[in-house]
């Protein structure tokens, strides 16, 4: 669970949902208030189950039990999301035409 750098208390999960559900990239604590970002790692991290989730499309053809384990795989991930996600008090961005 993400902890706050300001106020040093860990978010419940209920908040960590209800905090990365928005398009907003500020996260205001809620216990102190102030704002919180999710770090470029933790989003990659997070980012990186999507292509896992969709893997056993290309090896196996399983029709309709597909969509059964996508549904699974769906709601594992975002049970599991908010042990992954991790805060800043600073707000970074991806520079890829940086050398």
């Amino acid at each position: 669970m993400p902890t706050c750098e300001n106020c040093n208390t860990k978010w419940s999960w209920k908040q960590t949902i209800k905090k990365t559900s928005t398009l907003d990239p500020a996260m205001t604590c809620p216990y102190c208030g102030e704002k919180q970002y999710q770090t470029q790692k933790s989003k990659t991290e997070c980012a990186s189950l999507i292509p896992i989730i969709l893997l056993p499309n290309f090896f196996i053809e399983l029709g309709s039990l597909l969509l059964i384990l996508f549904t699974v795989l769906i709601l594992l991930c975002v049970l599991f999301h908010p042990f992954f996600v991790e805060i800043s008090n600073k707000e970074a961005y991806i520079n890829f035409f940086e050398k």
